[in-house]
């Protein structure tokens, strides 16, 4: 598959071929579902909790006498139909992580990345540097790549002022291709990728 290579002003320079194996056919959707899910379960912290009956402070007294006051029976003003109670069956702390095996790993992140490719939202450049280290200049760059919307770069060596230049702008994530998941692919409505990146990543799906 041939692909463009622009430059930082969005000019083509040249033109690549991607490997078929990675970038063409069909998109598995099913395991890219599952590996999305996969991933925002496991940044669930399972904090949530509540009290049970025999949790929650006091009660100990019987509020009235069982017979002789008209009202219903009580035991107890912790009970769980009393304001205050403890809570029936609610949320406790557990974990809601799950595991995906290596191999459903890379398959999805290669089809995040073929869905990527038919929507257009995969920009290869030559090289990314912002030598300046300021922001303005980054959000131009990157303007003149990918657009508008949220972006992930990823780079396959990036220096201090390139990272200093990026660390503040909105909607965008930079990573090396060696962590990127299907989650930060299918996430982000760019990925702008450098041609080191490219082969970096090329190489890491290679061994995985």
């Amino acid at each position: 598959m041939d692909w463009n290579v622009s430059n930082t002003d969005g000019t083509v320079v040249e033109s690549i071929t991607l490997p078929d194996s990675l970038f063409d056919g069909q998109v598995n959707r099913n395991v890219l579902r599952e590996a999305i899910l996969a991933h925002q379960a496991n940044r669930r912290q399972g904090t949530a909790s509540t009290k049970r009956r025999s949790e929650v402070r006091g009660g100990g007294r019987k509020p009235w006498m069982q017979k002789g006051t008209g009202r219903a029976r009580a035991g107890s003003t912790r009970s769980p139909v009393w304001v205050g109670g403890g809570v029936v069956f609610g949320p406790r702390p557990r974990s809601f992580r799950q595991r995906l095996t290596q191999r459903k790993k890379t398959a999805a992140l290669v089809a995040a990345l073929r869905l990527r490719v038919g929507t257009a939202g995969l920009k290869i450049v030559d090289e990314f540097s912002i030598s300046s280290g300021k922001t303005r200049d980054a959000v131009r760059a990157l303007k003149q790549v990918s657009g508008e919307g949220k972006t992930l770069l990823v780079l396959g060596h990036a220096d201090e002022t390139t990272l200093r230049a990026c660390r503040n702008v909105a909607g965008l994530k930079v990573k090396p291709p060696q962590t990127i998941s299907a989650f930060d692919v299918w996430y982000h409505d760019s990925v702008v990728m450098t041609k080191e990146a490219l082969a970096g990543l090329t190489e890491r799906l290679s061994h995985e």
